[in-house]
């Protein structure tokens, strides 16, 4: 597995490098095939430390994040997130074996949260990724893995762009298009 370690506002020392990469690393032993794990340190106002973390496993993302007053102790929360999210992985993952999935990974994309809608609505984050055919059923697993509101995916059935969204109700919604 290849570890990044970024620093944001924030010089990554040895220690902490080591200490991120000791956290992340132990996710070997429960996912094999972790290809890369991209962690990102940084400081937001002077108190506010946050880690971020994203795992790219088989073609799946699983994130997650944390903001604490101290470095050390938002790498501790951001990995005891990210056990939880494997857990879950791995649960879905055996899962979908038993229900007789012909597809046992999900294609790999990354879904961004729309960024809330400023006075001057302006456009301030532009992201761009690759879409891969899935089922609706992966896209969701796929969103609840990147704790996202939404996700936007390929119908593996239609060929078309889709959207699944949480709804308030915990279930959730597929946005599909109308061809004429």
């Amino acid at each position: 597995m290849n570890i990044i370690v970024n620093g944001r506002h924030l010089e990554v020392t040895p220690a902490i490098r080591t200490y991120a990469e000791e956290k992340i690393s132990k996710f070997e032993r429960y996912l094999h095939d972790i290809t890369e794990a991209v962690v990102t340190l940084s400081i937001e106002k002077k108190f506010r430390h946050k880690a971020e973390v994203l795992l790219k496993v088989n073609g799946v993302l699983i994130q997650a994040e944390s903001v604490t007053g101290e470095i050390y102790s938002a790498i501790d929360e951001v990995s005891e997130k990210l056990d939880r999210q494997v857990k879950k992985y791995k649960e879905k993952q055996v899962s979908h074996r038993k229900g007789g999935a012909t597809r046992t990974a999900p294609g790999t994309e990354t879904g961004e949260k729309a960024s809330e809608p400023k006075d001057t609505g302006r456009i301030i984050k532009n992201k761009r990724f690759e879409l891969k055919p899935m089922s609706p059923d992966e896209a969701s697993m796929q969103m609840e893995l990147l704790d996202k509101d939404f996700y936007v995916f390929i119908n593996d059935l239609s060929g078309d762009i889709n959207v699944i969204y949480q709804r308030q109700d915990g279930n959730f919604g597929l946005i599909e298009p109308v061809k004429k």
